[in-house]
This record gives C-alpha cells, structure tokens and sequence, in this order.
C-alpha cells in the first residue's frame, strides 16, 4: 500500500491542512479529525486576511462566495476561493486557495487541495482532493458501502482495514475524473491519472494512469 501513503500522493506545502495530514501514514486516516483541526486553527488564522462568518467558519477576504451559498461550519475557505451559485457545504471542510466549489456541489468532511476544481453538480464527501485535481461534470464520491460494512481499501490482492464507515475517495494532485464518473467507497487515484467519463471506479488506480474501465488501466506514455 505504499502508493497510498500521503506524501505519494499529496504536496503538503498546497494546503492549509498540512499539519493534518503529516500527522497519519496514510490520507483516509485523517478524515475523523478535519472538523477538530478546523475548530483549533481557526481562531489562530489572520484576521487581516481572513474574517469569522457565522459560528466556527472561517472565509478569506479575497475569496468570493455567492449570497445563495449554504456555508456550514466547521469551515475554512481559503484565498481566492470560488464558491458559487447554491454549493452547500455541510461542515468539516476546507477549501482551498483558488479552489472552484460550483453550482449545486455538495461537501462535507473533506479537504480540497489548493485549485482544486468541483465546479458542477459534484458531491464529495469523506474524501481528499489533491492539488489541482478536478471532478467532471455530475462526478461523485460515493461514501457508503450499500452492505452498510467497514470501507476496505483494495489494491489487487492485498488490501488495507480503514476501520472508516464512511470513506470518499483519495484523489492525488492533478487528477482528472471524467463527467458522470463514480468513486465507489475506498477509491484511491494516484497522481496525474486520468478517468475516463461515465466510469465507476473502486479500489486502487496507480498514478500516471489512464483508467478506461476496470480490466482497462493503461500507463500513460
């Protein structure tokens, strides 16, 4: 499971959360405490930069938000951030710099890398987005095993207890998944791999992939 650790997957010095996630070996691991690190370094954050809005949400002065905006604490939305047109932030998240939440995305316990793009009809939940990832069009995280059982985190044979009911997806920096695509429960994308549209992807993919289908993972050239 060495290509799921978080220093293969992530560049640490793109987000605010870096201290979060030098703290585990790997990123899924994190995800119980993203709403209490929110809740410790948010009263530290720079008031000249960034301004409390509402109970335990953080939001930088730079960064736009749309007045049809759903912002939920605990929350930090990071320079230059978009959040646009009816998102709905449900709480334990952090957006990042430049980062796109769009038009009726969804997110809750997650964090976005620095210009990561969710920009239309997304839904990320329990997940990590690395740098500059984006999600297409109507792409999901799928957070829930439909058995209701403990997420497994599966890399051909071997496979690793996350002891998480509920787990997204771990997406590396630059990843691209493709519109209508669907991150089963346990999903971890390596760097720079792209997915095709309309696929539904479980399990490990490598990095520097192109997944297709699941019998068809190319490397890229």
């Amino acid at each position: 499971m060495e290509q799921c650790k978080v220093e293969c997957l992530y560049d640490l010095n793109e987000t605010i959360a870096a201290e979060l996630l030098k703290s585990v070996t790997y990123p899924w691991e994190a995800l119980k405490g993203i709403g209490d690190f929110i809740r410790r370094i948010g009263p530290s954050l720079d008031p000249a930069v960034y301004e409390k809005r509402g109970e335990e949400i953080w939001v930088a002065k730079s960064a736009r938000v749309a007045p049809t905006a759903c912002l939920n604490g605990p929350l930090i939305v990071d320079e230059e951030a978009e959040i646009r047109h009816c998102a709905f932030i449900r709480g334990s998240a952090i957006v990042g710099k430049g980062a796109v939440v769009g038009n009726s995305t969804e997110l809750k316990n997650a964090v976005l890398f620095n210009g990561v793009q969710v920009p239309h009809y997304n839904y990320v939940g329990d997940s990590v987005l690395g740098y500059k990832s984006h999600m297409g069009a109507g792409s999901i995280t799928s957070n829930v095993k439909s058995d209701k059982t403990l997420v497994l985190v599966k890399n051909g044979e071997r496979q690793a207890e996350t002891g998480l009911k509920k787990f997204g997806a771990m997406l590396g920096d630059f990843v691209e998944v493709g519109c209508n695509s669907v991150l089963n429960p346990g999903t971890v994308v390596g760097r720079h791999t792209n997915i095709y549209p309309l696929s539904m992807v479980r399990g490990v993919v490598a990095a520097d992939s192109v997944y297709k289908n699941q019998s068809e993972i190319v490397k890229k050239e």
